[in-house]
């Protein structure tokens, strides 16, 4: 079996093959998801924080960061 993703001659036209941006329904919605996730993790901290679960709520709320990033990144980006 030939591996094709370390095919050379693959590599480059990918290279120059186009790349399309998704419609903006389609960012909303992603955007969209992204930011209730987000709030959700930033519930999350906040009660494992009040609750005295540091380690837990430092991981929620860094979760909560990269999630709303995301959601940021998607929309701008596409």
């Amino acid at each position: 079996m030939i591996d094709d993703e370390h095919d050379p001659e693959r590599v480059a036209r990918a290279d120059r093959t186009p790349v399309e941006r998704r419609p903006w329904l389609e960012r909303i919605g992603l955007a969209a998801m992204a930011f209730v996730m987000g709030g959700l993790l930033t519930v999350m901290a906040a009660a494992a924080g009040s609750g005295g679960e540091l380690i837990l709520a430092a991981m929620s709320a860094s979760g909560a960061v990269l999630t709303f990033g995301v959601g940021l990144v998607t929309l701008i980006r596409g």
